[in-house]
Order: structure tokens, then sequence, then C-alpha cells
């Protein structure tokens, strides 16, 4: 049962240009007909399940796609051609420092999508498994358009386990707000200049007025419980097709010691891990105090539609904040409180918004 699917993440359009890649293609080719994952643990219990998966070579990716599993220990023996811009699992590993979610890691050089390997292997893999690619060239989104998304910009999908239905939409704004609070962590344990990264309800991720990245969530329900799938796309060095993270940083200051991809993906789990278990624990309601001060929206005037006698009417309404269903909680000028639903056609979700009476 699909419950969610909403935009992805800052991404250009596939480009016709053949990629080079991070390894020596002998040794880590990624294709439409064949791709290499590397898995990697953090604790010795995450290795084990490293060491079964490749043993019983368990992994499998959509539309046949020959999948060849190594372990991190097995890097060493690949050659590599620009191993300074990729992502480096030691790293990350190294920084990382959760109970559950991010302790294990599925990396490739180049994947088709990140959030293919862990929905389709969700039951394989552990609660909190996470996979990062350099280049990700189908990634997804709201509609059937093919992505790439360039070397620089942090790609990752990891999985949650959920039992509340009702609640399901909302982890999305939980994920949003652990990836702000992680930007603003690093900036500060390395004595950058703080940059103010915003959500654009429902998903987006706004710096400076222009999108750096976003969130794809993605649900099924089996054996009683949600199994989700969660997607982040984060522009921490591609300039294309926006702008990114560092750039930002380098207008500031002239710093050389600038964000690194591993360090806001470890950032990002220490943060979402205590958002999360907040959220299950208390609510929502919990973290709404610091999601309204990160969002974009709070008092924002905005044009709903509505039908009335076959006409179709537009009428203005302020944002308040949000429903508890998740949708965009507002007030007429009549002093009604609506709310705001988008019509679903348009990529722009604050274009033909449609209002409810609550």
């Amino acid at each position: 049962m699909q419950l969610l699917r909403f935009i992805s993440s800052a991404v250009v359009p596939l480009s016709t240009k053949p990629s080079r890649l991070s390894f020596s293609v002998a040794a880590m080719d990624c294709v439409a007909a064949s791709c290499s994952l590397v898995l990697c643990g953090k604790s010795s219990v995450e290795t084990d399940i490293a060491k079964s998966l490749k043993n019983s070579n368990t992994l499998k990716l959509p539309d046949n796609t020959q999948v060849s599993l190594y372990l991190e220990s097995e890097m060493k023996d690949l050659v590599r051609d620009d191993g300074e811009d990729s992502f480096s699992p030691s790293l990350f590993m190294n920084s990382i420092s959760t109970h559950q979610f991010g302790r294990f890691l599925i990396w490739s050089p180049r994947l088709s999508s990140t959030h293919d390997v862990v929905s389709h292997n969700f039951s394989e893999l552990l609660v909190g498994s996470v996979c990062v690619t350099d280049i990700q060239f189908k990634g997804r989104g709201r509609t059937k358009n093919v992505w790439e998304s360039p070397k620089g910009c942090l790609m990752y999908s990891f999985t949650v386990e959920m039992e509340d239905g009702r609640i399901v939409p909302l982890i999305q704004y939980v994920v949003s707000l652990a990836v702000t609070e992680a930007v603003k962590h690093v900036c500060d344990n390395k004595g950058l200049p703080y940059i103010d990264v915003k959500i654009k309800w429902p998903n987006d991720l706004y710096l400076n007025g222009l999108k750096v990245g976003g969130i794809l969530c993605t649900s099924t329900y089996r054996s009683k419980k949600f199994h989700v799938s969660v997607g982040v796309g984060l522009n921490v060095d591609n300039e294309q097709p926006t702008t990114c993270l560092n750039a930002v940083l380098r207008d500031m200051s002239p710093a050389s010691n600038l964000l690194k991809r591993e360090e806001i993906l470890a950032a990002f789990f220490d943060k979402f891990e205590k958002f999360f278990h907040l959220f299950i624990d208390q609510g929502f309601k919990s973290l709404e105090e610091l999601y309204y001060r990160t969002w974009l929206h709070s008092e924002q005037r905005v044009m709903v539609e509505e039908k009335i006698n076959d006409k179709v009417v537009q009428n203005a309404v302020t944002i308040q904040g949000l429903t508890t269903s998740g949708y965009l909680l507002a007030i007429g000028d009549d002093n009604q409180m609506y709310e705001l639903h988008p019509d679903g056609n348009s990529f722009d979700f604050f274009k033909g918004l449609v209002r409810r009476k609550i």
C-alpha cells in the first residue's frame, strides 16, 4: 500500500554524456545492467550482517540489475580514479555516534537510485540502514521524469519502521528538521559562518531563496508495521542546478575547511534519532516550535481555490501552522480556520491550494 510520494531532491536532468566513475570500470561498474555496492558496519554486529548479505547475495535491484557486493575491507583492492571526491565510508563511520540509525551503510560510486536499494530490500536490512551514492542517474520524484544528481550532492536513503499510520505522513517534517539542524551543528563545530537552511512545506530545503535539497518518503504496510523508505538530496558541494552550501560559505568566508558530506550525514542521523524518538513518544507537538522557527511560512498569505456554482473562486488566507494530519492550517479573513491541501496538479504545492473548513 503506497502512502507517500513527494519530490525527492535538488537534481538536474539526466545528461546524455557518459559519467566518469570514481572507481575503475572493471572493479566498480554501475550501468543499466549491473551495479556494485560496498557494505559497511559501525560495529561487529553490523559488520557480520554485511558479511552475511554478501555471502548470500541477498540484495536485489529492480529491472533485473545485476548486483555485485563488496565489504568495506575489500575497497583497498579497488582502483580509484579520483577518490578525493568520493564519499568516504570510513570517515562517516568514524563520525557517527547513534544507537540505531546510520550504523549500517551501503555505498556505491554511481547508482540508479538509493531509494530503490532500500525500498526493494527493506526486509533484508536493519532498520536505520542507509544507502549513499556519489552520482545518482535515475532519481525518483513526484513526476515520472528521470533525473541525474551530480557529484557533490549528498544523496542518501534510509529505512524507518513505524506502527501508527496516522503519523506516517509527518515523518517528512522530522527528516527536514533534522537536515537543517545537522547543517547548523556541523557549521558550529567547524567554526564556519552560520548558514540558514529553511524548510519549504512540505519537503523542500531552501537557502537564500534557492532550492538546495528535498525529501522523498514512500511507505508500505507489512506485518502490522509501516516500512518507510526516506530519501534525501542536499546540495553540499555542487553549484548546479541552483547553488550549494559550500558555495554560500565561500562567499561568506574564504575558509578552506568547508562542509563534508560525511560529517553532515553523521550529524543528520544524530539529530534524526533524537527527533524521531521524541516524535514517537510525544508526538510532533514536541518539535513544532523548532519546526516553525525553521520553515518559511509563518503568517504567509496564500491564495486558495474553491468551486462555487461551477465557478472557480480564489480567496486569500494566512498560514498559521500545521494541522494534526500534516496539512497547512490557515485562517481566512472571516476568522474561519481552514486545512489547506495541494490539488495534486501543480509542481509547486503553493499553486492550486484547496481548503476545507475545520
